[in-house]
């Protein structure tokens, strides 16, 4: 296939105007390549972006990924590839082992096919404080054990890409030295203070989960994992539903992190595509109205999005400033570069599959190309 005539983004020189080919499933550079089944697609006034990567969501379309059944993931899968999203790293809940391992079970055993590829897993849970939990279930959670997580390791595969943690937990520095060679390690759902932060972004901890939210905030006396984030490099990830989050603060990220370091999630979970009603995340009740989704017996805590991540860079873009290309690199380019695979995902380069959106001034999807097959025709 080729595609002629889009603005073509480019993590580096933002979007060009030039021709992608296509030769199979994945981009090349080889024009005779692409020009064996003579598709041309014109994209006169489009613009071309990877599809998407999401790193951190539970569930949408009425299922959740704890389900840890083939029938979930397919769903699921179903559902985020329409939204935009090409690859998927979906996250497990605060659950004993038993249950994690049955999750992590059902991911080894899926095989990519129709829709959005999984390729990970995250672990949020249950390594966490259960000050911080949100809306984590505080019955399973666990202490730092590197042992645990490297047996869910084995059983899932290698899939687990991420594994969240709070670094003020007992043993958790031991738990960072352990499995950073097998995970990338993220701070999450803590109380940390900025010195215990620090000391695990030195020890081998490099990413956050949900900056801002289940954490300490930014001041001038405490300045908490935040800071020690930004100071030592760390990646960070923004929930831009519009709810978790102000806007100035979603400004306020990209500012100081940069947007190479700046990853978008949906944090989503099972209501994501339905209408309001009563719902549930990692076996707790949980009850939507709007775009708001919150636990029902604590309607104070928040308990996921109720979105996707393709909704979400719109909203950053068209409702909280962020110029589009740096939205771009934080929805699709740094997720996939955080969890170690943008050889094949999150660019438009060749040897990437070729898993394209070409979308309007608006940022409606008007054509969807996943390994190099037109999903779909103009939507407008």
């Amino acid at each position: 296939m080729i595609i002629q005539n889009a603005g073509v983004f480019d993590a580096e020189k933002g979007f060009v105007k030039k021709t992608l080919y296509l030769d199979g499933e994945k981009i090349t550079e080889d024009v005779k390549a692409a020009e064996k089944d003579g598709q041309v697609l014109d994209a006169e006034g489009l613009m071309a972006i990877p599809a998407l990567v999401d790193i951190h969501f539970h569930g949408c379309d009425g299922v959740d990924f704890c389900d840890g059944t083939e029938e979930s993931i397919a769903r699921i899968a179903a559902y985020e590839l329409k939204s935009g999203i090409g690859a998927i790293c979906p996250a497990t809940m605060t659950f004993d082992e038993e249950r994690i391992g049955r999750i992590a079970d059902a991911a080894a055993a899926h095989v990519n096919g129709t829709g959005a590829d999984l390729v990970g897993m995250n672990m949020e849970g249950p390594f966490i404080s259960m000050k911080k939990k949100g809306a984590q279930n505080g019955a399973y959670i666990h202490k730092p054990d590197a042992e645990m997580f490297l047996r869910l390791q084995k059983r899932a595969g290698g899939l687990f890409r991420l594994c969240s943690l709070a670094p003020e937990e007992p043993g958790a520095m031991e738990f960072i030295e352990a499995v950073k060679n097998s995970t990338v390690v993220s701070v999450a759902h803590t109380c940390t203070d900025y010195e215990t932060a620090c000391e695990a972004f030195q020890r081998g901890a490099s990413h956050v989960t949900h900056l801002y939210n289940a954490m300490p905030g930014l001041t001038h006396r405490e300045p908490g994992p935040i800071a020690a984030a930004w100071e030592n490099g760390a990646s960070v990830e923004l929930i831009a539903d519009g709810i978790h989050i102000h806007p100035a603060m979603v400004r306020l990220a990209f500012s100081l992190f940069g947007d190479d370091r700046v990853v978008l999630i949906s944090d989503s979970m099972m209501a994501a595509g339905l209408p309001d009603g009563d719902y549930e995340l990692g076996g707790q009740a949980v009850t939507v109205n709007g775009s708001k989704a919150v636990l029902t017996d604590d309607p104070q805590t928040i308990a996921g999005s109720v979105t996707n991540l393709m909704n979400c860079m719109r909203t950053a873009v068209l409702s909280m400033g962020i110029p589009l290309e740096s939205a771009v690199k934080a929805a699709a380019c740094n997720p996939a570069k955080v969890i170690g695979v943008s050889d094949s995902y999150g660019n438009l380069t060749p040897g990437c599959f070729g898993n394209i959106l070409l979308i309007n001034d608006r940022l409606e999807m008007i054509y969807q190309i996943q390994r190099g097959k037109i999903m779909g025709g103009k939507n407008e």
